[in-house]
């Protein structure tokens, strides 16, 4: 039996994730959390053999930071890092951090499905650069990253600047760089992208960038 401990901060897709899994033979989710940073003590507690883990969570706990923890803790633990951002780099450091395999979350259940299985088997999955959400997509920085979730969550341009200690003039620039490196002519077609992908809110609707 597969024991899984899932960390996912969007309620609706921790709770359908749930589901999916424990409605397979071979799978039971042991507990699911929205924070990284209690993904160590619940494994540990749980005695689960196999943590999915998305990369950003709540309280912008990491998820493979606890990755790391997991794996120096409990080295016989499989662990799978999803995640819906588009930043290459996050393969790197999960493979850095000892994940046994990395998921975007674009992915189809049965996908999901067979990696998880493969995985706790002693196989890992690890997706080309060029299978990133947004293909065209040079790697982007922390703070893009950050703006591309808060754009994604509907927040204003001021919003963002105050959330993230910028001024709007500076998060004006970074759009224009994230715009250049995916691609995109539009924050609003990126975003709504994103969202598509993974970035729905908890009642399922696409969220818009408000000018």
């Amino acid at each position: 039996m597969i024991t899984i401990v899932i960390v996912e901060d969007q309620g609706i897709l921790r709770e359908s994730l749930a589901c999916t899994l424990n409605l397979q033979e071979d799978m039971q989710v042991a507990r699911a959390l929205s924070d990284a940073a209690d993904a160590l003590d619940v494994v540990r507690e749980t005695n689960a053999n196999l943590a999915l883990l998305d990369v950003c969570t709540e309280n912008g706990s990491s998820g493979i930071a606890a990755a790391k923890q997991i794996r120096e803790a409990c080295p016989d633990t499989k662990i799978v890092i999803m995640t819906g951002m588009p930043e290459i780099t996050f393969i790197e450091q999960a493979k850095l951090a000892g994940v046994d395999s990395f998921v975007y979350k674009n992915v189809g259940t049965e996908e999901l499905l067979g990696i998880i299985r493969s995985t706790a088997n002693g196989y890992s999955t690890f997706p080309n650069a060029t299978q990133s959400i947004f293909s065209d997509a040079s790697a982007l920085n922390e703070t893009e990253i950050s703006i591309l979730r808060l754009v994604c969550e509907a927040k204003t341009r001021k919003e963002i600047a105050a959330e993230l200690y910028l001024s709007e003039g500076t998060v004006k620039r970074h759009i224009s760089e994230i715009l250049a490196k995916t691609g995109y002519d539009s924050i609003l077609r990126l975003a709504v992208h994103a969202v598509s992908q993974s970035y729905r809110s908890e009642d399922g609707q696409i969220s818009h960038w408000r000018q």
